[in-house]
């Protein structure tokens, strides 16, 4: 069961448990670097890595002085099948950088907005996106770490797409970008990051909608257009899809634009 979920975002964050936390702890940096001591060991957090953190484990963290970091910390006490996942069995705490980013932190934003909202059954669904993410983390832990070589082809060719995610983006181009056959290109992109490359664009798109929708004087039709859907009403379906909400959910709350 989900018990608590935050987000954190800070310069200053500090935390301790000197006893251990009656719950586990997920955590996952998505922006700069956070220091967490575990029984006593150092472990400095990136963006895309995560730690997991045993019930009863002690522990402490905070901020890198002056420098800003971001990260998504759950708290819980159980999950249903939890012997299911042998992360759950282990009495010491477990890291690792992830090539599967932007499935998991897709998960794990999913999670905050039902938190926050806290919408009928939204623990139950809590829990069911939590076990999802595990479900993730497995199969990456069990496939062991990609190669670097692997991984640097994975990075070119997200940075392919999202230097042309506003266009048609096919498994063609991104062979060509790293320089290997197309269904090569396609299977190693759905094996290291968990994701199609359709589905990697749309979570592209979306991200930059979100924003514009929010800090933007545009409309969500000239949003639908510039991020790459010409039928608005398609945005609108593949927008709730990745979100839970529909774009005018955050135009309606938008900051105010001086034109």
């Amino acid at each position: 069961m989900v018990a608590g979920f935050s987000y954190d975002k800070s310069s200053n964050w500090y935390a301790e448990e000197q006893e251990g936390c009656s719950n586990w702890t997920l955590v996952l940096v998505t922006y700069g670097r956070c220091i967490y001591w575990i029984n006593e060991k150092k472990q400095v957090l990136e963006k895309g890595q995560w730690l997991l953190i045993p019930s009863q484990v002690p522990f402490y963290g905070r901020s890198v002085p002056t420098m800003i970091h971001e990260k998504y910390v759950v708290q819980f006490s159980s999950l249903a099948a939890a012997d299911s996942f042998p992360l759950l069995q282990q009495q010491h705490y477990t890291t690792r950088s992830t090539g599967k980013y932007e499935l998991i932190l897709d998960r794990l934003r999913l999670m905050h907005l039902q938190w926050q909202d806290k919408q009928p059954y939204y623990r139950t669904l809590c829990e069911a996106l939590l076990k999802e993410l595990f479900v993730y983390l497995h199969r990456e832990w069990d496939e062991a770490a990609a190669s670097k070589a692997t991984l640097q082809l994975v990075e070119q060719m997200k940075g392919y797409v999202q230097s042309h995610y506003r266009e048609h983006v096919t498994k063609d181009e991104l062979g060509a970008c790293i320089s290997r056959s197309p269904n090569y290109a396609a299977s190693l992109f759905r094996k290291v990051t968990g994701q199609t490359i359709s589905e990697f664009v749309h979570a592209t798109r979306i991200k930059t909608a979100v924003y514009m929708l929010r800090h933007s004087a545009l409309t969500v039709s000239e949003i639908s257009e510039f991020i790459g859907y010409n039928d608005p009403s398609y945005f609108y379906r593949v927008f709730r899809r990745l979100t839970g909400l529909v774009p005018t959910d955050l135009v309606s709350d938008r900051e105010t634009i001086r034109k």
